[in-house]
């Protein structure tokens, strides 16, 4: 189960390209909370504390605690964030709400294990490939892992992990792998042989 961060917001009143960039000018972030059976709510949240929480892996794929003055509390989870092309500024982001009896679906961060252990990483002209650094899961809040681990320990050269074999954390299931056929099951790494020239 993910960690539970929590990210103070205020209530935004003025809407609109140049409110935000006021806000933005203050040091702050507009923000939207969205979704669930209630209407969507314009908020503002601190730029550097929220830059600060998006630097941790883990952000985009927990329940966040969003609170607004002192009784109001929201979990959601990060929908979508805009970032400035080449200042390390976030210009907006959205926020999703959730609720502890339906499923969310939401990409979580994929972690290989045991590469150097594995006889692929001990031979000579084999090189592992991860070929995919997140997986859309599926679960419930309470359910949702913070990341994905993955196992290679076992890999040796030619062999590859499909996404059918990822042991997932009980309660979390992969929505692509409902799809029918062959073609929804993609290699998440392979190991293979390199020509030495």
């Amino acid at each position: 189960m993910s960690e539970s961060i929590s990210i103070i917001a205020e209530l935004r009143e003025d809407v609109g390209k140049g409110a935000s960039r006021r806000l933005r000018r203050d040091g702050r972030v507009p923000a939207v909370i969205y979704g669930g059976d209630r209407d969507p709510v314009q908020l503002t949240l601190d730029h550097d504390d929220l830059l600060h929480s998006a630097n941790q892996e883990s952000f985009f794929s927990s329940i966040l605690e969003i609170k607004v003055g002192k009784k109001t509390t929201q979990q959601a989870v990060v929908r979508d964030m805009q970032r400035h092309p080449f200042k390390p500024v976030i210009m907006h982001i959205d926020f999703m709400r959730v609720s502890a009896t339906e499923l969310i679906r939401i990409s979580v961060p994929v972690h290989f294990t045991g590469e150097e252990e594995s006889p692929a990483g001990k031979a000579s002209g084999v090189v592992i490939q991860h070929l995919m650094t997140e997986i859309e899961v599926s679960a419930l809040p309470k359910n949702l892992p913070e990341y994905i681990e993955v196992d290679l320990s076992g890999m040796d050269g030619g062999d590859a992990v499909m996404l059918s074999e990822v042991k997932l954390p009980e309660g979390v299931a992969i929505p692509a792998m409902a799809q029918e056929g062959d073609e929804a099951d993609t290699a998440v790494a392979n190991a293979i042989y390199i020509s030495e020239d």
